[in-house]
């Protein structure tokens, strides 16, 4: 089953060149196939013979370019395998002015080795686990519980879909690349990290939980963000009236992978991980849009030292906050109104599982599908 999604190839290439960067199984290939087959020259570096021709010989790319008849966009997918490839992409964007689409699961290898990024040459865009709006019928209690994942959220089996996942993950992603020295340790951080998903990051008590040094710790943090596992969301700390806590929350990319690593068995909906789950579902979907519509507005959150706090802040425009209820009341706006002091936001969204929706002003208590809705249809802020 082929599901539509959000983010247009040709749309993005028409404009330039760019790296398609997402972490395994959210569907770049799929998309590849479904939006650029009939009209690019699509470069398969999991292909052996492939693979092996250019790690041999990277001058080998235009010839085989011009062989296919196809070659006014070219795609290489996995392009972190052949590094060196993207100084003959350099080349043959400048001297052929041919536009290239440049696939990845990490930007790891080509930061760390040094590799031509082509700086003003091109372009980055990311590929999400599907959204609520490409999924038909969609089913939040299932996308809670299992994520979005494709192959996971078409799957009958979705449990045995995640474990395999997060085996590949471990085995394939990080220790057949060589980059860690031993797994034991690095499997510890991350079911220490799937327990804290969604909270401020502490690196000496997770160094603690998982039997190493800080430093270790935080190469491990590195390593999540630079396979696109997981990511720190940074601090909001403009705040002059309340001052602001600088440090960082750790989000997993996908609510089912951070259910697999954590060891979730069940997931109830009186729960404070049903909370968070939903909590983690909106801020991923806001995350989707502000990179599909191109919008480069910095997310972030907010938390004071005396403890108000909002979930999620869009650049300076919207401040959102979160929480499960399926009856909301005015102590849930308590985060938002602390923050409405400083007269910075235009916009502030309680986003809940309660069906009314209500405006008092710039505050709003917004249905989780009403939100959305407003969110993909580019009524962010109404």
């Amino acid at each position: 089953m082929a599901l539509q999604r959000t983010l247009n190839l040709p749309n993005l290439l028409s404009r330039k060149s760019f790296f398609l960067f997402g972490p395994r199984a959210t569907g770049k290939s799929t998309l590849i196939n479904q939006q650029l087959s009939a009209s690019a020259t699509v470069i398969d570096l999991l292909d052996s013979r492939l693979y092996l021709r250019l790690l041999n010989s990277p001058h080998d790319l235009e010839s085989i370019i011009r062989s296919d008849s196809k070659n006014g966009i070219v795609v290489i997918d996995e392009i972190q395998r052949v590094p060196e490839l993207l100084n003959e992409v350099h080349r043959l964007i400048e001297n052929k002015k041919l536009t290239f689409l440049l696939t990845g699961s990490s930007a790891r290898k080509l930061r760390r080795g040094k590799a031509n990024l082509l700086a003003g040459r091109v372009w980055e865009a990311r590929l999400f686990p599907f959204t609520c709006m490409e999924i038909p019928d969609f089913n939040l209690e299932r996308f809670l519980r299992y994520g979005g994942l494709p192959p996971v959220y078409l799957s009958k089996y979705p449990d045995e879909e995640l474990d395999a996942y997060v085996n590949t993950y471990l085995k394939e992603e990080i220790m057949a690349e060589g980059l860690i020295r031993k797994l034991p340790p690095f499997s510890r951080f991350l079911h220490a990290a799937a327990l804290i998903n969604g909270e401020m990051i502490n690196f000496s008590k997770l160094a603690n939980d998982c039997q190493v040094p800080p430093s270790t710790v935080t190469e491990y943090v590195g390593l999540l963000e630079d396979t696109l596992v997981g990511f720190l969301l940074p601090a909001w700390t403009e705040s002059i009236k309340r001052k602001a806590i600088r440090t960082g929350k750790l989000y997993f990319f996908d609510p089912g992978i951070t259910h697999t690593l954590a060891g979730t068995q069940t997931l109830d909906r009186n729960s404070d991980l049903y909370g968070k789950s939903f909590e983690q579902f909106i801020g991923m979907e806001i995350r989707a849009y502000l990179s599909y519509k191109r919008r480069k507005l910095q997310l972030s959150y907010w938390r004071s030292t005396h403890g108000y706090e909002v979930d999620f802040l869009v650049g300076r425009e919207t401040a959102v906050e979160v929480k499960a209820s399926k009856k909301i009341s005015q102590r849930d706006f308590k985060g938002l109104k602390a923050l409405e002091e400083e007269k910075i936001f235009k916009n502030y969204i309680l986003v809940s599982q309660d069906p009314i929706n209500t405006r008092d002003g710039n505050f709003q208590a917004l249905y989780w599908k009403k939100f959305l809705d407003n969110l993909w249809s580019g009524k962010f802020a109404e």
